[in-house]
């Protein structure tokens, strides 16, 4: 069984970009990110204390400067990239 699922909000990526600042800031309240890069899934939990912020950034932040696409918020977690595991996990 699928959910519904509505955006609160939708960023055009073109039009307003998060570069590593922006994305910091992002960043901040959440509790977890999960990066997809190829086959590779990266889990950082951000409740037990932030790893260093090069490291983060270099697993969300995509080679042209900016935050990766795509990029879903969901409550305090933020997944960037994608692999239908992690998209059944979060839409189950």
């Amino acid at each position: 069984m699928q959910k519904a699922v509505t955006a609160a909000s939708v960023v055009n990526a073109r039009k307003e970009q998060f570069d590593r600042v922006r994305t910091l800031e992002l960043l901040r309240p959440l509790s977890e990110v999960v990066a997809v890069k190829g086959k590779k899934i990266l889990r950082f939990s951000l409740k037990k204390g932030q790893p260093p912020p090069d490291t983060l950034l270099s697993a969300v932040i995509g080679p042209s400067g900016n935050l990766r696409a795509p990029a879903i918020r969901a409550g305090k977690r933020l997944v960037v990239g994608f692999h239908p595991d992690v998209y059944g996990e979060l839409f189950g």
